[in-house]
């Protein structure tokens, strides 16, 4: 958010691959464009369902945890993956109410393995642990499944079946897949300079940011395997790398934006050879040739 600006996305990350724009929404809650966050949430998630139906599972963090939330994710019949807040209350099996952290503890993980950090670039241990829960907001049985990672506890909850080891990894995988969405923010605020439009009037910065975004979108749009020879090219010509890390790794986004900036700066694309000329100018040419 900037002073009296509120940001709200929603991004498509897939299991693989590169993340995708849903929807980009900027308000306000100042002055005559005035909204509430809850509002402004509750109509793009609306967006989502009717584009999508149910065919995607969505995911919040920890800003989402509530039973009001919940109760609204019930009435659109979505799939939904919520990292919970320890000290909340469910029901456990037994139909008593606990805080979350109590209904695990002093439970024997279920499952093990090794996953991939993307911070490190290192295989860190992960446990796993998982069961069924009720919420006093849901009328459905959720799932709570505990992961414990780098000496971090999440506590996720969910609507979709957990019964079996092959489900309670799904679930960790997907929620792991956020952190997708979390470097599209960052690259967005900090790279694109989204966090401070340099303008006054509220219409005008919708129309600054909408552009940014369309940027964003065809840049994240480009580095789709089909167009690795062009990509590859443009950093060849305008920020060459010669080290051994370079070369092995992904191409990262902040190096092709500053590629095609560059580009950009110095050879400048005449309009005219993308666009085709109109009318009256055709008619000048064709008189002075006659």
């Amino acid at each position: 958010m900037v002073t009296g600006m509120h940001w709200t996305g929603a991004l498509i990350a897939g299991v693989e691959g590169i993340p995708k724009i849903a929807l980009m929404s900027w308000w306000t809650t100042k002055g005559d464009y005035a909204t509430k966050t809850r509002k402004q949430e509750e109509e793009m998630l609306r967006k989502c369902v009717r584009k999508w139906g149910d065919i995607l599972v969505h995911v919040f963090d920890r800003g989402y945890a509530s039973g009001p939330w919940i109760q609204f994710l019930q009435s659109l019949k979505v799939k939904f993956v919520i990292r919970w807040i320890k000290k909340h209350k469910f029901f456990d099996s037994q139909g008593v109410e606990k805080k979350l952290w109590k209904i695990g503890r002093g439970k024997m993980y279920l499952a093990h393995k090794e996953i991939f950090d993307l911070n490190t670039g290192q295989k860190v241990p992960c446990d796993i642990w998982w069961t069924s829960v009720w919420h006093a907001s849901y009328a459905y049985p959720l799932y709570c499944v505990k992961v414990r990672v780098k000496h971090k506890v999440w506590y996720l909850i969910t609507n979709e079946p957990v019964k079996k080891e092959a489900q309670a990894w799904e679930i960790v995988f997907i929620y792991k897949r956020r952190w997708q969405i979390e470097t599209s923010f960052r690259y967005g605020k900090c790279e694109l300079a989204m966090e401070s439009p340099r303008l006054w009037a509220f219409e005008n910065r919708l129309k600054l940011l909408s552009i940014v975004i369309l940027v964003y979108a065809f840049l994240i749009h480009i580095l789709e395997p089909l167009y690795r020879d062009l990509v590859q090219s443009v950093l060849r010509l305008k920020c060459h790398r010669t080290g051994k890390r370079c070369r092995d790794i992904l191409t990262p986004l902040y190096r092709v934006r500053w590629a095609i900036s560059r580009l950009w700066d110095d050879h400048h694309p005449i309009l005219g050879s993308i666009f085709p000329p109109n009318l009256e100018t055709l008619q000048v040419l064709a008189s002075e040739r006659c």
